[in-house]
């Protein structure tokens, strides 16, 4: 086993939802590997039955226990369930990768859950209500006995945790797979030998705005140059974006792909990969893409981009959520080959400070500091 850095081992237990569909679902997948890979004892907790990202340590998979009809009692029965493994492994910290936003259901972690355990907060969005409930105040207060409450963004440091009272708070970006490029996985047929522009990750709308994506799309024209677009991945707008997408000129030209647990061939093949996001934290998406030599298209939204993407030298930072804007940035990409080949060429030495080695070294230091 490769240990990245010396020192004190801990028993750490890691809470998620699940270990699938999103991009805090795959970072704490990924956050177990590297704390396994320190030497330290890892157990991670989800709470549905949802596990498509590999991982490193002991499950205890709460969702198993849920039943087609799920009562208020049946959910207290799971609670007890996970208050008595907790107590009875005597965990040095809980690092919690769950959203928080219930006040109420966060202040039952605090005084029966979690109580008098040791705990870090995981913030992966910059929306405020996902992260410091509708009580942000009140909240604040239980965010302030954690030990640290980690930030995947300087955005949500400095403009939410900070601006809303946290006062330890500290930023330790997401990773990415080193190991990707080691899968032999070969490309669905309907994208093999085509040039296509992929858009990936869970398909809600009101979140990914696909919608602008594919309008974007559609006024950029690339597709007369026989350029596709590709949306991969699932959720409940699917049905309503292929309907979409059918009444469109391009039709022919969009396709849409069922969710991949190992997305590696689709974004190595990918000409650059466009986000359109309303609202993240820090778009796994781009240091993914970046990370296999794929440039990228992004919109600048509050949290991430801006971070990760060096304009017109690993891709293009659109300042402006406007479907003109972003077209042209589609069509630039697609065309401009000089400017295609810089961003190409920078692309991986550009997400080197986002590589496992350094945000493995980052959490360690972390654990030691606070631990200790």
């Amino acid at each position: 086993m490769t240990q990245f850095v010396n020192g004190q081992k801990f028993k750490i237990c890691l809470v998620s939802i699940s270990l699938a569909k999103g991009g805090a679902e795959r970072s704490c997948a990924i956050l177990s590997q590297m704390l396994d890979q320190q030497g330290h004892e890892v157990h991670l907790v989800i709470l549905n039955n949802e596990i498509d990202f590999p991982f490193a340590g002991r499950l205890f998979n709460l969702g198993a226990f849920k039943k087609k009809r799920d009562t208020i009692w049946q959910r207290i029965t799971r609670f007890k369930k996970l208050r008595k493994y907790l107590k009875g492994h005597s965990f040095d910290v809980i690092i919690d990768h769950r959203p928080k936003n219930l006040y109420y259901r966060e202040l039952f972690y605090d005084r029966y859950v979690y109580k008098n355990i040791n705990r870090i907060y995981v913030v992966h969005t910059s929306n405020k209500n996902q992260n410091l409930t509708s009580k942000p105040g009140m909240f604040v207060k239980i965010c302030n006995k954690n030990l640290m409450n980690v930030s995947v963004s300087q955005y949500i440091q400095k403009r939410i945790l900070e601006k809303s009272g946290v006062k330890k708070c500290m930023t330790i970006y997401n990773t990415f797979n080193p190991g990707w490029n080691k899968e032999n996985i070969e490309i669905p047929l309907e994208i093999e030998n085509k040039t296509y522009i992929l858009s990936y990750g869970r398909i809600d709308d009101e979140i990914k705005d696909f919608t602008f994506l594919i309008h974007s799309f559609t006024l950029s024209k690339v597709w007369e140059q026989n350029v596709y677009l590709v949306i991969m991945g699932e959720g409940k707008d699917k049905e309503k974006l292929i309907e979409l997408a059918s009444e469109l000129p391009c039709a022919s030209h969009i396709l849409f792909l069922p969710f991949a647990k190992s997305p590696f061939p689709y974004i190595a093949s990918a000409r650059f990969i466009a986000v359109t996001s309303r609202y993240e934290g820090f778009p796994m998406v781009l240091t993914e893409s970046l990370s296999l030599g794929t440039p990228v298209v992004s919109l600048d939204i509050i949290s991430g981009p801006s971070e990760i993407i060096q304009h017109k030298k690993n891709g293009l930072l659109i300042l402006k959520r406007e479907v003109p804007l972003f077209s042209e940035g589609i069509k630039t990409m697609c065309t401009d080959n000089a400017l295609y080949e810089r961003c190409k060429a920078n692309a991986k030495k550009s997400v080197s400070e986002f590589s496992m080695e350094i945000i493995s070294k980052k959490w360690n230091k972390l654990l030691q500091n606070e631990l200790q």
